[in-house]
């Protein structure tokens, strides 16, 4: 009997070049439903129909055409095994020797983010899945394929004699993550409508392997990157530059979180940033971010803020770039930028730079990504929501008797807006929309203020400052008012906070109570 290949694939890619070798030079049956059986039949090759074979016709609209004992008998029954073979040969079931299935596209109907309750519901596989974990489980005798890129070697294999044990458990593992990552994106995407009234469950996370990294935060650390492919940087178009490395990876996501706050371009829609943004990013913090009337100027501030520390950098824009930005990112030397899209223009004056990085990420691919972040502690992983809600004014309170001034409530908010995404204890001095000096990471709030205030100098005056957490003591306002600040904006909620207001009032200086501490870890 000769031996018989079944394929029913949603990608359709190389499925004809492998059954015509199936066939023609291994002699095998082919046996196929629906769209792929109408592929294969178009190509001239001899096909058996599901149907046909099973003795039942598709019902249901299609939703029943592989679920019978026709089908599962023959991948399910071991070779080896007497009492199967006997029923085999009693109910004329042949056996199924290969098997090639790749599931419904679910994961790609719901990336978008109008699709209905009955289309996502529609997509989901039944049929498929049931044959790729029936082939993998019995692969002792039986081959199953689920991905195009399988196609090559399993054919080199076969040639070669050498389709065997190793190779077969190899593609079982293969499908079961397969059938499993299909099952985790329905899941998943379950949750996301049904999410307030969904109960607490185990965390599931399946995400495919973008890419091997060449190492880790450091060079003795193996690292590999995973990610949705239609959603966040999983979807980014990386236009030139090397290889991106786990701290680019790192650094970029700094960067576009930052520079959002400022609204993104969507270009597929034709709406505009809020205000045009541009960011540096060093280590993960922010070390030069401005505003401006266009995107060229917005560089141009946010360079102009820290260049000693840009050199090296990650950019990050909400604008696209143009000639004149382009100018400005050529003139030193930076690993990544990221941006909504680039003019002609800008692409051939970047080129002439070919290690730079240049991606683009559209609005779209990062409304696609996940709501929430992960950590990983030891044995196991922490999630919580990202901190990008809107900033809500109404919560604010001035608890000075000098109220801010016009031009003092737009840098506070500014500041604001920027001092979330700095690593606590955080810092900032800024003014004019754009940082003149940041505070990150120290172990106490004052140092992270003498840095921000030392790095802005005489600029400082004038300035404002903002704290992502309360003051503890008075001595940062104190030393804010040496240099020169005029208005402070921070939580609130200290047992103290009475101290740093009589000192804002001594002082002169406004002050800002937000009711909302922005810690980042």
């Amino acid at each position: 009997m000769a031996p018989t290949a079944l394929l029913s694939v949603s990608d359709k890619q190389g499925v004809v070049a492998l059954a015509h070798t199936l066939h023609h030079t291994h002699g095998f049956r082919l046996l196929s439903s629906g769209g792929t059986a109408a592929v294969l039949a178009a190509a001239g090759l001899p096909v058996t129909r599901v149907a046909e074979h099973t003795g039942s016709p598709e019902i249901l609209g299609g939703r029943v055409k592989t679920l019978h004992p026709r089908i599962h008998g023959g991948i399910l029954a071991r070779r080896d095994d007497a009492a199967h073979q006997a029923d085999l040969e009693a109910q004329g079931i042949p056996p199924i020797d290969v098997v090639v299935v790749n599931l419904y596209p679910f994961r790609e109907t719901v990336a978008d983010p109008a699709v209905s309750w009955e289309t996502a519901v529609e997509t989901i596989d039944i049929g498929g899945p049931a044959m790729v974990r029936a082939a993998a489980k019995n692969h002792a005798a039986v081959t199953v394929l689920t991905s195009p890129a399988q196609y090559e070697p399993f054919l080199a294999a076969l040639a070669a004699g050498a389709l065997d044990d190793a190779l077969r458990q190899r593609l079982a593992l293969e499908a079961f993550r397969h059938t499993a990552a299909y099952d985790a994106a329905i899941s998943a995407w379950l949750e996301s409508r049904l999410e307030a009234a969904a109960p607490p469950r185990p965390l599931a996370i399946e995400l495919p392997l973008q890419q091997t990294l060449r190492y880790g935060e450091n060079p003795h650390q193996q690292a590999s990157w995973f990610s949705a492919p239609a959603a966040g940087w999983g979807a980014a178009r990386q236009l030139q530059g090397k290889e991106l490395s786990m701290n680019n990876l790192l650094d970029l996501e700094a960067a576009l979180a930052t520079v959002r706050e400022f609204g993104y371009t969507d270009l597929a829609q034709g709406t505009a940033a809020e205000t045009p943004a541009a960011v540096v990013v060093k280590h993960t913090n922010p070390c030069g971010v401005a505003v401006a009337t266009d995107g060229a100027m917005a560089l141009r501030r946010a360079l102009d803020a820290d260049r000693t520390s840009a050199f090296g950098g990650i950019v990050a824009l909400n604008t696209p770039v143009d000639q004149a930005a382009a100018e400005l990112l050529t003139g030193l030397f930076l690993e990544c930028v990221v941006a909504p899209g680039y003019s002609s223009e800008a692409r051939e004056q970047l080129g002439a730079k070919a290690n730079l990085r240049l991606l683009e990420l559209d609005a779209a691919a990062i409304a696609r990504a996940p709501r929430h972040q992960w950590r990983s502690v030891l044995g196991g992983l922490l999630q919580q929501d990202l901190d990008d809600q809107p900033v809500d004014e109404a919560e604010w309170q001035v608890v000075t008797g000098r109220a801010p001034t016009a031009a003092e409530l737009d840098d506070l908010r500014f500041a604001w807006r920027l001092v979330r995404h700095v690593r606590s204890n955080a810092i900032v001095v800024a003014s004019d929309g754009a940082s003149l000096g940041i505070g990150a990471g120290q172990m106490n709030r004052v140092g992270s203020a003498r840095l921000a205030l030392e790095a802005a100098a005489e600029a400082a005056r004038g300035a404002v400052l903002a704290s992502d957490g309360f003051f503890p003591f008075d001595d940062t306002v104190r030393l804010a008012a040496r240099h020169g600040i005029t208005a402070v904006i921070q939580p609130g909620g200290s047992l103290r906070d009475g101290d740093s207001i009589r000192a804002c009032e001594e002082l002169g200086l406004a002050m800002v109570t937000t009711g909302r501490r922005h810690f980042l870890h």
